[in-house]
Formats: C-alpha cells, structure tokens, sequence
C-alpha cells in the first residue's frame, strides 16, 4: 500500500512540478527577450533577503507537521497562526532593511522593489499549512491543481509587463502573483479549515524540532545565494544577471526532477523512522532512480548548453551558458546531499542536521575566499570543490544511523554517472566538431543523447531503471485495470 501511494505520489508530483518549471522555463526565455541581463540582476540582488524572509516565516512548522505521525487538528491550527505571525514579522524586517540593502548595493530601486516583492511574505504564509496537510497524505494531485494555474496566469502576467516596457517590476508581479494565486486557489477548494485554538503544547513540540531545520534552512539561504551577494557587490548588474538567470534555468531542471521525488519520500519513509533495514532499502532505490534522471539531464544541459542559448535567447545572453555548464556540474552531487540531509529529518535528528549544516558552511566559505581572486569562472569552479568536499560531512551520519556507507552510495549511482559522462562528452565533442546549423545540432545531438543513454542503461542492465519502469507500469498499471 505505501508502495502504491508514493508511486503516486511520485508521478503527481512529478506533474506538477514537470508543468509548473516547464511553464517556468518558457516564461523565463520569453522574459529574457523583452528584459536585460541587468533586470535579472536587481532581483538576484534582493533575491537572498526575500528568500530569509520566507523561511523565517515558515520557521520549520511545515516540516514538522509532515514529519508527526498523529498531528491533530489543534496542532495544524498552531502552526497556522504562528505562520501568520511570523509573515508579517518578516515582512515588518523586510520593509525596514530595505533602505539599508539599497545603500549597500548603491541601487536606490530596491526599496521600492523589496517593499513590493515581500508583500508575498505574509500572503505564502496562508498556504504553508495547506500545503503540508496534502504533503502528509501523498495528494500532489491537489497541489497540482493549484500551482499549475497560478504559474501560467502569473507568467502570462509578467511578460505582459515585460513587452510593455515594464523592465524590472514584471518580475515582480510574477513573484507577487504566483503566490497571491496559489493561495486564493488553495483556500476556495476549502481543504483544510482552521479554528479558534491554539496550543503552547504543540508550538514547543514543533519548534522543537523545526528551529533547527529552520537554522540549516537559514544557513543553506545565505550560503547559496552568498555567491550571488559578493557577485552583484563587486561586479556589474548584468554580471550577478548572467549567474541569476543561469542558476535559474539550473534551479527550475533541478526542482522537477529532484525535488518532486524528495517531496514525496519524505513523508513517504518518515511512517519507516523506525524500521532501519525498510528505510534503507527504499532509500537505496529512491537514490538510485533520482540520479539516473538527473545526471544524464545536468549533463547533457552542460553538452548542449551553448546551442540552446543560440536558439532560444538572444546573443546578448550567450555568457551565462559557461556558467550554466558549471552550475550544472555542481548540480550532480545534490541528490547525495538530500537524501543524506533527508535521512536525518526521518530519523528526527534536526541537532545533527543543524550540526552538519554549519561544518558544510565554513568548507564553503573557506573555498569562496580562495576562489574570489579568479573571477565568477573561479567562484563557479570553487562551487564544484565545495560540493565534493561537503558529501563527507553529509553521508557520515548516514553510516551510523541506518548503516548506509559511501562506499554503498556511490554504488548505487556510479553506473547511471559513468554513461551519463561518456554520452555527453561524445555529444560535446561532437558539436565542437559539427558543421551542422545550430538548431539542426541541438535537433540531433540531443535525439542521439536520449537515445543513447536509454539504450545504454538497457543493455547494462541498470537497476534504476528497472526501478523507473516498475514505478511506472505499477502507477499506470493500475489505472488500465
């Protein structure tokens, strides 16, 4: 039965995010046309300050009520109006920083746009619970329903803006819009509604365990756009929107085809917290079939990177294609991090989860400041090293609570990782090489990539997808039945 619903889970979630980045994708090239590099980059710029905002709001409550076994109602409507409150605080912090981050950057715009953007603060705040009540039964299908609509009205919306000759503030209604939408369309499905109580009980057994999730988060937030602090600070606007916009292209590939998969076992494996030798056998197979999506996508994006851009943007943007190459190489370690970092919330196990967190920061920050003298190709390179070294501390805990080595990990995911590289350094040489027209080189050499790798893992007879298919023959089986 738990197997039946996380395939479900798995393959609504998948949906989801599969239309909700694939109409983030095409919006954002359709922005790209109609906006400049330096657009892109004021928003990196208040990027770090609304994204803080937004996990101080949540404050690891989400994660907590995924987590508990028998979450009652008082517990949701706790975690209901302490997300409320903690929306307009944040929103309270970010109306008065905003003057201060604008002398900073020496961009007087951004108060005016961290004004506006953080009103999404206190409006996310509504749909928090809402979200975590589906979360807890598997039903991404209803998620669906609600994001989907939202993100195409809201991009329709920004690129209006865009054509009209709006700049900036169209990214701005996209992001205030998105949220607004999804909220609205949440709330009139009426699936969860709250009451009048609230309990000081299950407001210390929650924080209890989500302050620690919400420091990591913290600690992840200002790490990861660290990078694009120091950019935007000391190099141009149009520099912080090349690495903006690439990190978003990464971001968006990255979200549908990891966190899809991490959202729904999360709360999946957590009903197997206590089952060791269960929990990690299915963790083995969720790692196993994530990477074999993923490091053949991150790397034949990095192959195919270059023709993509000449295609689809403007040549104006052609430098972020070499940063989106890197990004994407730092990309293939990320579901070792997230499961690793995942056995830990399974386990309850925030304090370790906070611990590993700030030993991965200081590994981070001792290779930016090595890296910083070498320019954003150097900052990129750096993220590459940070990421390998930051496996070590993440996978340690893994050993000791489940018996889940490195040896075993890297395992399971060096088949789908040696084809994946062999397939695209052919495709890259291939393109060096090609005398074909860009658009017909992306046609063909992306055909041979799929192809090729799918063939492979057929005749290496790769487990993941073995798994793949079972998942999907058991989802897909049933409903022909």
């Amino acid at each position: 039965m738990l197997r039946q619903r996380t395939a479900t889970g798995v393959l609504w979630s998948f949906s989801q995010q599969l239309s909700q980045r694939g109409i983030g994708i095409l919006v954002t090239l359709l922005l790209a046309h109609f906006l400049v590099p330096a657009d892109f980059g004021l928003m990196a710029m208040l990027a770090v300050f609304i994204t803080i905002a937004g996990s101080l709001m949540e404050s690891g409550f989400k994660q907590a009520l995924i987590r508990k076994k028998d979450a009652l109602q008082r517990d949701f409507n706790t975690a209901f109006y302490a997300n409320i409150l903690l929306g307009f605080l944040s929103y309270g912090l970010l109306f008065i920083i905003a003057p201060a981050v604008a002398v900073f950057y020496d961009e007087p715009r951004l108060t005016d746009l961290i004004r506006v953007v953080g009103i999404s603060i206190p409006i996310t705040a509504f749909q928090v619970v809402q979200i975590a009540n589906l979360s807890r039964s598997l039903n991404f299908k209803t998620q669906l329903k609600a994001t989907v609509p939202a993100t195409i009205a809201s991009g329709l919306i920004a690129i209006s803006l865009a054509y009209l000759g709006f700049g900036v503030w169209a990214l701005v209604a996209q992001t205030l819009m998105v949220s607004t939408l999804t909220t609205l369309i949440l709330w009139a499905m009426q699936l969860w509604q709250p009451t009048l109580e609230f309990s000081r009980q299950s407001l210390s057994d929650m924080f209890g365990f989500g302050y620690k999730l919400f420091l990591s988060d913290l600690l992840n937030i200002v790490f990861k756009n660290l990078y694009i602090v120091v950019i935007a600070k000391l190099f141009l606007a149009p520099i912080a929107g090349f690495y903006f916009f690439a990190e978003k292209i990464k971001d968006l590939i990255i979200s549908q085809l990891v966190l899809s998969i991490m959202t729904v076992t999360y709360p999946a494996l957590s009903i197997l917290q206590d089952e060791d030798i269960r929990l990690k056998a299915a963790l083995r197979k969720v790692i196993q079939v994530t990477t074999f999506l993923l490091f053949p996508a991150m790397l034949f994006l990095a192959a195919l990177a270059e023709p993509l851009f000449h295609v689809f943007l403007p040549d104006t943007w052609l430098p972020a294609a070499v940063y989106l190459q890197l990004m994407c190489i730092t990309a293939l370690l990320y579901p070792l991090h997230s499961i690793n970092l995942n056995i830990l919330k399974i386990k309850g196990r925030s304090d370790l989860f906070l611990y590993i967190s700030i030993i991965k920061k200081l590994i981070i920050l001792i290779i930016l400041l090595i890296s910083l003298p070498y320019g954003v190709i150097g900052i990129l390179i750096g993220q590459i090293a940070a990421s390998v070294l930051a496996y070590i501390p993440n996978s340690y805990y893994s050993v000791k609570l489940i018996n889940y080595s490195i040896r075993e990990q890297l395992a399971d995911v060096f088949p789908g990782l040696f084809l994946s590289v062999f397939i695209a350094g052919v495709i890259y040489g291939a393109i060096e090489l090609s005398v074909f027209a860009t658009l017909l080189q992306l046609v063909i050499f992306s055909g041979i990539a799929v192809t090729g790798y799918l063939l492979g893992a057929h005749l290496l007879r790769l487990n993941a997808l073995q798994l793949a298919m079972s998942l999907y023959r058991e989802r897909f089986g049933r409903i022909n039945t």
